[in-house]
């Protein structure tokens, strides 16, 4: 997933550690959260809201100051749903030097005005003659 753009790039805070001075799961868990919706509202476009958060592992870790890309690709499509991978890498502050830090899957359901779930509408493709 690296090779593309990120979703969404943010620096760890003070405020995003935990009570043992590392960064936070949770803070991880909610950039994920954010560049996947991103992607989802994008891709849906629409009102895309998580159903899901599932396959959450931690395999590496980050300091304060480091920098944290998002990821996300569509992993798979449903009649009103979109599933989201996500991957999280870390790069440090003065450097170059990558960790992948966390990865994830959503789920999200596309919403209508009426809030409740719409079909996907994907593009249709015209052939040219």
């Amino acid at each position: 997933m690296t090779a593309r753009p990120p979703q969404i790039r943010v620096t760890a805070m003070p405020a995003d550690t935990n009570p043992y001075g590392g960064v936070f799961g949770g803070w991880l868990m909610a950039q994920m959260a954010l560049g996947a919706g991103s992607l989802a509202s994008r891709v849906g476009q629409g009102k895309a809201v998580v159903v899901s958060a599932t396959d959450f592992a931690f395999p590496g870790a980050m300091a304060v100051g480091d920098e944290l890309s998002v990821y996300c690709e569509v992993a798979a499509t449903g009649t009103t749903s979109l599933t989201i991978a996500a991957e999280a890498i870390a790069r440090t502050r003065n450097g170059e030097a990558t960790t992948k830090v966390a990865q994830g899957t959503f789920k999200f359901v596309l919403l209508g005005e009426d809030d409740r779930p719409r079909a996907i509408a994907l593009p249709t493709h015209t052939r040219s003659p």
